[in-house]
């Protein structure tokens, strides 16, 4: 499910972060899991300390340390890409989100922003600049190596009143994919699959509420989420077989939720 890493289509999904309190915990964790290397690279204020993981030569995702004095929950972000970080920005407030950092100038990553929207669900955006970010990812580009962040999915209350907002900032096109009657969107780009909207209505949670997930592939679901559990994460749903492939959600040790997957392509 990978492409050449190229400047990407304004709203394709297009980088993962994560920030944490513990680097060298993390790093360990997501290294022994998916066979990242890491690099040490600048990374923007206010982190201490911010490392890319590299698989096979490319940078699929990044990780920066926080100060202690910065106790925020742990979760993996989802960036779409933009080429125009200040004009999405303003995109963004106009139709109901909330831009809560940026837009700011991060060096070689370019000029990025963190936003919420109308549902309170953070992501953000990016303009990038020497990086281009994570590899692309759609339908019949191939199979992706194993700890390849591979999809995005909005888990939110409603997808239909969220898409709204998505489709009006990035110019998607919104199809309704669900089946026997599940709240389930599909954003296109150029008419490729590029993330999922799914709204779970109840079943959300006051826990976590609205959300970008991040799907990682794997070459076996269930060794994938035994070796979490050996690696100090917790499985939080266990393999379960999907349209897309077997997938189950589990947590790091610091309590980042993310999913893998193994692709039914593979």
């Amino acid at each position: 499910m990978t492409e050449a890493a190229i400047r990407h289509r304004p709203g394709t999904p297009c980088w993962v972060s994560l920030m944490v309190h513990g680097l060298g915990t993390t790093r360990d964790f997501y290294g022994a899991l998916f066979g990242w290397k890491f690099v040490r690279v600048p990374g923007p204020e206010p982190l201490s300390a911010y490392v890319r993981g590299v698989l096979d030569g490319q940078e699929v995702a990044g990780i920066g340390q926080l100060p202690p004095e910065r106790r925020l929950p742990l979760a993996w972000t989802t960036y779409l890409a933009t080429d125009d970080a200040d004009m999405t920005a303003e995109a963004i407030r106009s139709r109901g989100g909330t831009v809560g950092v940026g837009p700011l100038d991060t060096g070689v990553d370019g000029r990025v922003a963190i936003a919420s929207d109308p549902a309170g669900a953070v992501f953000g955006i990016r303009q990038a600049q020497a990086r281009t970010g994570t590899m692309e990812v759609g339908a019949g580009a191939g199979v992706a190596a194993h700890g390849t962040p591979v999809w995005n999915e909005l888990v939110t209350h409603e997808a239909a009143w969220v898409g709204t907002f998505y489709r009006s900032v990035f110019g998607y096109d919104v199809e309704t994919t669900g089946r026997d009657g599940a709240d389930v969107l599909t954003l296109r780009l150029d008419g490729r699959p590029v993330a999922t909207l799914r709204g779970v209505g109840e079943g959300l949670g006051r826990v976590r509420g609205s959300h970008w997930m991040t799907y990682f592939e794997v070459e076996d679901t269930d060794s994938a989420a035994l070796r979490v559990a050996e690696l100090g994460g917790h499985v939080i749903d266990q393999p379960w077989e999907t349209a897309a492939g077997r997938v189950a959600t589990v947590t790091d040790p610091g309590g980042a939720v993310f999913s893998v997957v193994r692709s039914a392509a593979r």
